[in-house]
């Protein structure tokens, strides 16, 4: 059973890290994307513990400093007791001072772990807000990259040398021809237009020359 539920594991591992594949092939940026979300979420949550921690470290150094005050207090009487000759006090403030000293050497030693591990989790912390800045100039350079390769492709398109752009070529070279002969008959016909109407204004003015001479 345990080696089913091992190979059925696997394969939906496999499946995964093979749909993932695909999809940073497909679109990479998109998952970088996800992957800093991710990782900003758990920087986060890094972030909470480090100020858990330096509340706990400030916990400790309060009962810290209690129980340092309540061993010398008890100390104190202790000393009292004895001038008084008062046994029964002197013992329960004796006995009191040695648990109180006791309690502040133990909270000392975990006041002093709890700043160790502090640093350590604020380095690391360090360590990842750097990685996820890493992170983010590197999604730059790529949508960068991604851009410039998308321009280029578009611009390839239109300018690059193989048949496409001898089609193209042509196709201009077509609406060209095409401008030329319509510039040329436009001219054409206006200039039929005007020597038509310019004959007419002789023809007009041979007429009227003609009566007046009669």
């Amino acid at each position: 059973m345990a080696n089913l539920l091992t190979r059925m594991k696997n394969t939906v591992m496999a499946d995964l890290h093979e749909a993932l594949d695909k999809k940073e092939r497909k679109n990479p940026i998109a998952l970088l994307n996800q992957y800093l979300r991710e990782c900003e979420a758990e920087t986060d949550k890094v972030k909470q513990l480090v100020d858990r921690q330096s509340q706990l470290k400030e916990q400790f150094n309060r009962e810290y400093q209690q129980a340092l005050g309540m061993s010398a207090r008890r100390k104190h009487q202790t000393e009292i007791a004895i001038r008084a000759g008062e046994a029964e006090l002197q013992e329960f403030a004796s006995r009191e001072q040695v648990q109180y000293e006791e309690r502040s050497a133990r909270l000392k030693e975990a006041m002093e772990n709890a700043g160790k591990q502090q640093s350590e989790l604020e380095r690391k912390y360090e360590e990842m807000k750097h990685k996820l800045k890493d992170m983010h100039i590197r999604r730059l350079e790529l949508m960068g990259r991604e851009n410039v390769t998308r321009a280029n492709y578009r611009m390839d398109q239109v300018l690059e040398q193989n048949t496409g752009s001898d089609k193209a070529y042509a196709r201009f070279t077509e609406m060209e021809t095409y401008l030329d002969q319509l510039e040329e008959k436009v001219n054409n016909n206006y200039h039929g237009t005007t020597i038509d109407a310019r004959i007419a204004q002789l023809e007009k003015e041979y007429k009227n020359n003609e009566t007046h001479t009669m």
